[in-house]
């Protein structure tokens, strides 16, 4: 008993002197974070909606992302083998404005498809905790898009990311921990400009970034129909999914499509969708006429900000009080474009 108390002793101790030497290091912001941050349990409320939904913990998810609404949606596989909405979080903040990311800089937050694994995950997060989303992914590289370090995180604070608030954080990250230890190698998130509705579709239909969103669109209907991961995979420049190629894979973004076979349902949802823009467009729905000087907030946060201020909502999303990104510009945005 003498014996095993001493390792115990010895064994705390080792512990201790890690997470002090941790803390003097500056790679995280206390001995407790160190214990605590990346480790939270998935919230009982939570847990209470998954076992009404018949999910477990470890079951796997998809992100979905939308710019527009400034909302992110968890995803997760139900027993019937399909996925269904878990939760749908408010973003704080993101920056740039509709459309992909293209080069370092440019404080665009991505849209597209990204695959994130645990290796992605990052339990000292200068935002609290954070993952990467693995921009730029390989049809990206081979369009010549550069930037790096496109996170999902904390605080009310973006250069390219989004931002969730320490809470909304920690909450999403003890849902994706959960997923990837119970076996999901990775998990995909969709990042989308808008709900690829045939009604948001046909008033963005003069945005130069048209025919890009057309692609992102399909892969959108793909799960909207299937509620399965869509598979994907990059030919020609753009995004195709849920094809079966004959000879294999594309290994070439930028190649000419091989020949493949489409899944039928989600070939029908699109063309009843590309019917209903049309007819959307023929009864004359308005070309948008909004534009973006630096990226959005979740209308729930807009009116915290307004009401309390920078200060107030820099300590209401983050634990460390993190400025607000150009305040400014998250309460006019969007803005009427000019004419």
């Amino acid at each position: 008993m003498k014996r095993v108390r001493a390792i115990f002793r010895r064994s705390h101790a080792y512990s201790l002197l890690i997470a002090t030497s941790l803390f003097l290091s500056g790679c995280v912001s206390s001995v407790m974070d160190v214990d605590t941050r990346a480790i939270q349990p998935i919230p009982a409320r939570l847990m209470g909606e998954m076992n009404k939904k018949s999910m477990s913990p470890s079951s796997p998810i998809v992100v979905r992302i939308f710019k527009q609404e400034s909302e992110l949606e968890i995803w997760k596989r139900d027993r019937s083998g399909r996925f269904a909405l878990l939760k749908t979080y408010p973003m704080c903040r993101w920056s740039g404005k509709l459309g992909p990311k293209k080069q370092n800089g440019d404080r665009q937050a991505p849209e597209g498809f990204y695959h994130v694994n645990v290796n992605m995950l990052n339990p000292k997060s200068q935002y609290y905790l954070s993952f990467n989303l693995g921009y730029p992914n390989k049809l990206e590289s081979a369009l010549g898009y550069t930037g790096e370090a496109l996170m999902v995180h904390g605080a009310c604070s973006s250069s390219g990311c989004y931002a969730l608030t320490d809470d909304g954080v920690a909450e999403i990250y003890s849902v994706v921990r959960e997923a990837l230890k119970g076996g999901q190698t990775s998990f995909q998130v969709q990042a989308y400009p808008f709900k690829m509705t045939p009604s948001n579709m046909a008033k963005n239909r003069n945005d130069p970034n048209f025919a890009f969103w057309s692609d992102l669109k399909k892969g959108y209907d793909a799960f909207e129909v299937t509620r399965q991961q869509p598979k994907v995979s990059y030919c020609e420049g753009r995004y195709v999914f849920d094809r079966t190629f004959e000879g294999g894979e594309p290994s070439d973004p930028l190649a000419a499509c091989p020949p493949s076979l489409e899944s039928p349902a989600v070939a029908s949802r699109w063309q009843s969708d590309a019917a209903e823009i049309q007819k959307l467009i023929a009864s004359g729905v308005p070309v948008a006429t909004h534009a973006y000087s630096d990226g959005g907030m979740h209308p729930s946060f807009r009116k915290l900000l307004q009401s309390s201020g920078e200060k107030a909502l820099a300590k209401r999303t983050s634990q460390t009080a993190v400025p607000i990104s150009r305040p400014d510009a998250a309460l006019a945005d969007p803005h009427a474009a000019a004419e």
